[in-house]
């Protein structure tokens, strides 16, 4: 993978993004030491699973009063009520 430095980074980024958009990737070095790897957005992580939505549907219930629930308390910090 190649690696380029900020300079270099920031004079050929459309250069570089250009790559980019046809599948490469490359690395952002400071000080010779990579700080940024930069890849196709669809490219994704290797070995990482997508996030499953809806996976607990049904293990919690939200009582009908959560959008009340501490009301009396909260309004007595309010007042300064102990």
């Amino acid at each position: 993978m190649e690696t380029v430095n900020i300079h270099q980074a920031k004079t050929h980024l459309s250069r570089l993004l250009e790559r980019v958009l046809h599948g490469g990737s490359f690395l952002i070095a400071k000080a010779g030491k990579p700080v940024a790897k930069i890849v196709p957005l669809d490219a994704g992580e290797p070995g990482r699973k997508a996030k499953r939505l809806g996976f607990m549907q049904g293990e919690l219930k939200v009582p009908a009063d959560f959008d009340r629930m501490g009301a009396d308390e909260i309004g007595a910090l309010f007042d300064g009520r102990p």
